[in-house]
């Protein structure tokens, strides 16, 4: 009888899809040991985009994060998302090697890979500097819909990405497109042409059919399957692992994983959601407009936290309707970062502004000339990619040549003198302003949730800034607290 096994996503893709990345070190270090505990396969930690939101608005420092639960988690590997580090700016490859060594360094053990083309030089770089460190690497290959990811592409796509012999391949679907009858399909093309290489299974329930396809996924073949922890499971995050582990024995197969253990990480989680207003994941109806626009979970979240602050978020649908024409004239590139940020940036500037392309980004600029990948140039809509070219912004693009320094030149130029690897990384991808500022205010490691309801009463009665005195009282206990002048 055939196993199952699973990698936990909670606390990478979870908060990403659903709690715009909010979740801060202390909410994940009290159930560290639980996740370790349980059995997963691997469980994924952090991204590079993770480091941008962390400094700047959780004033927290990510290294200091993966050094932590690295600590706490000794059985299951970790892992990093290895795609792109500085999401969307140029990554000079000394910057890449020198992130991949410090997430070795500092505890990550894996690394699923991406090139948001699936690309071949793209992969054959990242996994060449993966394994140098020593870092098992999952190679993904990202699902697409459009009129040029057919069959042949994903055939031809597998046979490059096995011939780099990565530990695993990744069928990922980011946007939750993929259906039952699709993996009917694609599954059987993918084993015939890996080459022997295992392949694991990350999809999302975007369109409410994620876990669907993880039945199907089992059928064909597919023994380890991503999950997420209720309540960081399902709308636009990944299948919850109780359901696909259910549905994975009523199938006759042996799961292992150790669920009892799990179930104090979805208490614990859901008492920060509900503490925190974040969004507590559930099942959703099928949507036939993510076919469409095809925007993937982790920036629908996003997305919408963003227009939110700004006081738009009546515009977010108004803006998924225009990235489907984005979309089509962009030359159809996967919806994964930071194409799908290209695509849905572009499209909400287009109906903020009322008229198409009259205001571009410089990503969008840079799209178009080639740099975020020459298939992008290559494909995209002549009219279009005329009109976002024809300004003064552009020619001074047209004149850049990315070059390739060394961490000791970036060091220079980034005025790093002395400072740690990760500090440098940090420098790069954010400013010291924002490193300072995260300095000088760090947030608080611990997390107190619903189970100290004494420090959470007086945290709350503390905001009523029109009381002077507190005092709580019990037969056995009293406290009073006074504001002074």
């Amino acid at each position: 009888m055939d196993t199952i096994h699973f990698v936990d996503t909670t606390i990478r893709d979870g908060h990403q899809s659903l709690w715009a990345e909010n979740m801060t070190t202390g909410m994940m270090l009290p159930i560290a040991k639980n996740l370790d505990l349980a059995g997963f396969e691997g469980i994924e930690l952090i991204s590079g985009s993770h480091l941008k939101k962390t400094v700047r608005e959780l004033k927290e420092d990510p290294w200091e994060r993966v050094r932590l639960m690295a600590k706490e988690i000794t059985q299951t590997p970790l892992r990093v998302i290895a795609g792109r580090v500085n999401t969307f700016e140029y990554n000079p490859p000394s910057m890449y090697w020198l992130f991949i060594e410090r997430m070795f360094a500092n505890g990550i053990r894996e690394a699923r890979i991406s090139d948001e083309w699936n690309d071949y030089e793209g992969w054959k770089f990242r996994v060449g500097v993966c394994h140098a460190v020593g870092m098992k690497t999952i190679l993904n290959l990202i699902y697409s819909v459009s009129p040029k990811h057919s069959d042949e592409y994903f055939a031809e796509r597998t046979r490059q990405a096995a011939s780099l012999k990565p530990y695993r391949l990744c069928l990922k679907d980011p946007g939750g497109l993929l259906t039952p009858e699709r993996m009917q399909t694609l599954v059987p093309i993918l084993f015939k042409n890996a080459n022997g290489i295992p392949i694991e299974l990350h999809t999302h329930c975007t369109t409410g059919l994620g876990p669907l396809c993880c039945i199907e996924g089992m059928k064909l073949g597919i023994r380890s399957i991503n999950t997420a922890l209720p309540p960081l499971a399902d709308d636009s995050s990944n299948p919850s692992l109780f359901n696909v582990a259910k549905n994975a024995r009523a199938l006759g197969y042996i799961t292992a994983i150790d669920e009892e253990v799990l179930k104090a990480v979805s208490k614990h989680f859901t008492a920060i959601a509900k503490r925190e207003g974040f969004t507590i994941g559930a099942p959703v109806e099928y949507d036939y407009t993510q076919y469409q626009h095809q925007v993937p979970g982790g920036m629908l979240s996003n997305l919408r936290h963003q227009l939110r602050k700004v006081g738009l978020e009546h515009r977010f649908p108004e803006a998924l309707e225009e990235s489907i024409r984005v979309r089509a004239e962009f030359g159809y590139p996967i919806m994964v970062t930071p194409l799908s940020q290209f695509v849905g940036s572009q499209a909400a500037i287009n109906v903020i502004v009322g008229e198409r392309y009259k205001e571009v980004t410089d990503q969008v600029i840079k799209f178009a000339l080639g740099h975020a990948g020459a298939e992008g140039a290559r494909d995209m809509d002549p009219n279009v990619k005329a009109k976002i070219l024809d300004r003064p912004r552009a020619k001074e693009w047209a004149r850049w040549q990315p070059d390739d320094p060394s961490a000791e030149e970036m060091r220079k130029r980034l005025d790093a003198a002395g400072v740690s690897d990760e500090e440098l990384l940090l420098r790069w991808i954010l400013g010291k302003e924002d490193i300072d500022a995260m300095r000088a205010n760090p947030r608080p490691l611990e997390y107190l949730n619903s189970e100290q309801p004494l420090v959470n009463l007086l945290q709350e009665l503390a905001k009523r800034t029109g009381s002077r005195q507190i005092q709580v009282q019990t037969p056995a206990f009293s406290m009073t607290l006074e504001r002074r002048a």
